[in-house]
C-alpha cells in the first residue's frame, strides 16, 4: 500500500474519530451548586438519546460538576431538594422534584419544580434554551453561555426566592415540619382550569393570556417562562457556547 493510500486512510480515520468524539461531547454543560444546601440535580433526555450525568447525581453546596451532551441533544434539567437515598441502591425519594424515587431519574421532575430546557444544534445551528417556571418553583436556577459562542447569547434565570413570597394557595409545605416552603405551585397545577394550563378554549396564543399568578412569576423572574407562552421574552439562543447552570445564582449575570 502506498504512501498516499496511507495518508488517505489516516484522513478518513481522522474525520470519523473527530465526528465521534463531537457526538459524545459537542456541547458542555457544567452545573454549580451555590445554594446552602445540597441539591441532587435530575436530567432527562427528551429525544431518545442516553439521559445525561445517569439521569441524576448528588452537588453538595458549593460544588460543581460537569456533562458532556452531543450535537442534537435536548431536554431539561432541575434540581430536586431535600433528598435521601441508600448508598447501595440509590432508591429513595426527595421532598421536592421527585423523579420515581431513584437517584438516576427514570422520567421527570414531579411538579413544582424550576426548568432549564435545552435543544442544541436546532434551526440555523443555534442553541434554544430557557428557564421554565410553568411547572412551578422550588429552587432558584439561572443559565448562561461560557467559553465564547455568537449570536445574542443571552441570561436566563429566577434569582428571587419564590418560596418567600409564594401565594397561600401556591405553596408547597415541608411535611417535616408542616410549615416551611418548600416550593410554589404553578396556578395550573393548583386550580386545572384552561385559563390557567393554556387548555380547551384557552389553547392557542391568542386566547391564553397572562394570569395574576403568571404575572407574579414574571415579576420576580422575568427572564424565565411564567407560562406556556411566555415565548417572546423567554426563549434565548446561542451557537457554539458550553454552559454554566446555577443553583441558587446570586445575580441576574450568573455569577
Amino acid at each position: 500500500m502506498d504512501i498516499k493510500c496511507n495518508f488517505l486512510i489516516f484522513f478518513v480515520f481522522v474525520l470519523v474519530l473527530g465526528g465521534a468524539i463531537n457526538n459524545i461531547a459537542a456541547t458542555t454543560f457544567k452545573l454549580q451548586n451555590n445554594c446552602p444546601y445540597t441539591v441532587w440535580p435530575g436530567t432527562l433526555t427528551g429525544n431518545g438519546a442516553a439521559p445525561l450525568g445517569d439521569g441524576g447525581f448528588i452537588l453538595p453546596s458549593g460544588g460543581t460538576s460537569q456533562i458532556g451532551a452531543p450535537a442534537g441533544w435536548s431536554g431539561r434539567f432541575w434540581g430536586r431538594t431535600g433528598c435521601n437515598f441508600d448508598p447501595t441502591t440509590g432508591l429513595g425519594t426527595c421532598i421536592t422534584g421527585d423523579c420515581g424515587a431513584a437517584l438516576h431519574c427514570p422520567g421527570g421532575g414531579v411538579p413544582p419544580v424550576s426548568l432549564v430546557e435545552f435543544t442544541l444544534n436546532g434551526a440555523g445551528g443555534q442553541d434554544f434554551y430557557d428557564v421554565s417556571l410553568v411547572d412551578g418553583y422550588n429552587v432558584g436556577i439561572g443559565v448562561k453561555p461560557i467559553n465564547g459562542g455568537s449570536g445574542k447569547c443571552q441570561y436566563a434565570g429566577c434569582v428571587a426566592d419564590l418560596n418567600g413570597s409564594c401565594p397561600a394557595e401556591l405553596q408547597v409545605l415541608d411535611p417535616t415540619d408542616g410549615t416551611t416552603v418548600v416550593a410554589c405551585k404553578s396556578a395550573c397545577a393548583a386550580f386545572n382550569q384552561p385559563e390557567y394550563c393554556c387548555t380547551g378554549d384557552h389553547g392557542a396564543p391568542q386566547t391564553c393570556s397572562p394570569t395574576r399568578y403568571s404575572e407574579m412569576f414574571k415579576s420576580a423572574c422575568p427572564t424565565a417562562y411564567s407560562y406556556a407562552y411566555d415565548d417572546a421574552s423567554s426563549t434565548c439562543t446561542c451557537t457554539g457556547s458550553d454552559y454554566l447552570i446555577t443553583f441558587c445564582p446570586t445575580e441576574l449575570s450568573g455569577h
